[in-house]
């Protein structure tokens, strides 16, 4: 068993560092991109889309880094393994997100301000455009993929990684449209990219609360949804020798969750028999949770 949960572990790990390679790789030839695109193009909106991108590079590298630390085994000092270093990873992209949303929050407001008191804003250049649609496709497609990979394997950080990407591919949306309409619409139009990015800042702090609330249950032990707790009360008592499971406490350790329970079984079975007992729960629930599952089974006898 102990060979086996390594060898998920491992091979855990190394999907957390293909996904994010990939999207390392993308994200510095997207950022360089936009950038020479936005200061040849004479489009602020584009540059500040840029250093959107580049922090998507700070996220690929907190990702990396905690995989190795979460992927490590329990230890003397982490009886539960390391988990809750990828919850920690999650929570730390997490408030980049919401710090890229004031970013553009912050921008799209002093542009805004421009208009309002007499300013112009300058005319971008069609290189900024391409540039924009460049970025939402490639973007996109990083989303898909990484958010499948997260999934498929079961990583928060990975996840919330992908919706990093998704941020990205959302500010140049709104980036598009704002270049789009300062572009082809005339001078009065080009308020439309400020007020494009404000739209956008509040997608990404919807983002940024949605996994920051997420990371935060794990943190305080939030207990598994209802459902799932009912799935695994039906996994217990799928031997009729188990009786009136109680005291059921779950949480999620990192990718992993934990179970403890207490069952009741005759009172005159044998304690060989009872082990046995417990330990085909522990395999059923592994077997539908994974090997990583953290189970504890306290047997009572029938009163």
């Amino acid at each position: 068993m102990k060979q086996e949960l390594s060898s998920q572990v491992e091979a855990r790990k190394r999907e957390i560092y293909r996904v994010t390679f990939v999207g390392l790789v993308v994200n510095l030839l997207l950022s360089a991109a936009k950038l020479v695109a936005g200061i040849i193009g004479r489009s602020a909106a584009m540059t500040a889309d840029a250093v959107h991108s580049f922090s998507d590079l700070a996220t690929d590298v907190v990702v990396i880094a905690f995989a190795r630390i979460s992927s490590k085994p329990q230890d003397e000092s982490h009886d539960y393994g390391h988990g809750k270093y990828e919850t920690l990873a999650t929570l730390l992209i997490s408030l980049a997100l919401a710090v890229v949303g004031s970013g553009i929050l912050v921008s799209g407001i002093r542009s805004i301000r421009v208009v309002i008191e007499g300013g112009t804003l300058p005319r971008p250049g069609a290189i900024a455009l391409v540039a924009a649609v460049v970025s939402i496709v490639g973007k996109e497609i990083l989303y898909r993929y990484t958010v499948r990979v997260g999934r498929r394997i079961d990583s928060p950080s990975v996840v919330a990684n992908a919706w990093h990407h998704r941020s990205d591919a959302l500010s140049s949306l709104g980036t598009l449209v704002g270049i789009g309409c300062a572009y082809f619409l005339g001078e009065r139009w080009r308020i439309a990219d400020p007020i494009a990015a404000l739209v956008v800042a509040l997608f990404i702090f919807k983002i940024a609360f949605d996994l920051i609330r997420s990371g935060l249950d794990e943190l305080m032990e939030r207990s598994l949804p209802a459902e799932t707790e009912a799935e695994i009360l039906r996994i217990i008592t799928a031997d009729p020798a188990i009786r009136e499971p109680h005291n059921l406490r779950t949480r999620r350790i990192g990718a992993s969750i934990a179970i403890e329970v207490h069952v009741r079984v005759d009172g005159e079975m044998t304690v060989r028999h009872s082990h046995e007992l417990t330990v085909d729960i522990e395999r059923r629930l592994r077997e539908r949770f994974g090997a990583g599952t953290m189970i504890a089974v306290h047997v009572e006898p029938v009163k």
